[in-house]
C-alpha cells in the first residue's frame, strides 16, 4: 500500500489544531480556577517555562543550530527556526534599542489564537499566549541567556499586530566565561 503524498502535512494539520483546541480548553479551565487574570498569566508562564527549559533539548537536537553571537542572531534564530518549527509561523524581528538587548517578535498570524474570537470583557488583562512568554525565557535560560519576556501587543485586544517584547538582562560580555 503506498502513501498518499499530501498525508504527512494532513497530520501535522490535525495535530496543531488539536493542540491549538487543547490549549484553548486549559485557558478556559484556568480562568475558571483563577478569578484574577494576574493569576492565570502567572500560571501560564510558569507552564510555559518548564515547557521551555525541556524543549531547548529538542530544539538543539533537531535544528543542528551554531552558537549564536548575539543577541540579535539569538532573536532571529528564536523567530525564523524554532516559532517556524513548533508552530507554523514566522515572526518578523525587530530591535528596540540602541544597546541591541530589546528586541520584538511580531506575529502577523499567532496560530494559538485561531480558534478565538474575542476576549470576554471581564477579562481583558487576560495575556490568553502568555504560554509562549515562558516558553521562551524558559528556553533562553537553559543556554544561560536570563531575559525578560512580555506581551507588548496583542490581536486579541484589538491591536494590529501580535508583539512579544524579549529584553536580554546582561551585557554580551558577562556572558563570557573565564578559565583559571
Amino acid at each position: 500500500m503506498s502513501r498518499s503524498p499530501g498525508r504527512k502535512q494532513e497530520n501535522h494539520k490535525i495535530s496543531r489544531e488539536l493542540f491549538v483546541l487543547t490549549y484553548g480548553a486549559l485557558v478556559a479551565q484556568l480562568c475558571k480556577d483563577y478569578e484574577k487574570d494576574e493569576d492565570v498569566n502567572a500560571c501560564l508562564d510558569k507552564m510555559g517555562y518548564s515547557i521551555g527549559i525541556r524543549l531547548i533539548d529538542d530544539f538543539l537536537a533537531r535544528s543542528a543550530v551554531k552558537k549564536c553571537r548575539s543577541y540579535s542572531e539569538t532573536a532571529d534564530m528564536i523567530a525564523q527556526v524554532a516559532f517556524k518549527m513548533y508552530l507554523g509561523v514566522t515572526p518578523s524581528v525587530s530591535c528596540n534599542s540602541a544597546t541591541g538587548n530589546e528586541f520584538s517578535l511580531i506575529l502577523d498570524k499567532n496560530p494559538l489564537v485561531d480558534f478565538v474570537e474575542e476576549l470576554p470583557a471581564e477579562r481583558a488583562s487576560l495575556c490568553y499566549c502568555n504560554l509562549l512568554c515562558g516558553v521562551i525565557r524558559g528556553a533562553l535560560e537553559m543556554v544561560h541567556l536570563a531575559a525578560e519576556v512580555s506581551f507588548l501587543q496583542d490581536r486579541l485586544k484589538g491591536d494590529a499586530v501580535t508583539e512579544i517584547g524579549i529584553t536580554f538582562l546582561r551585557k554580551p560580555e558577562d556572558r563570557k566565561h573565564r578559565r583559571n
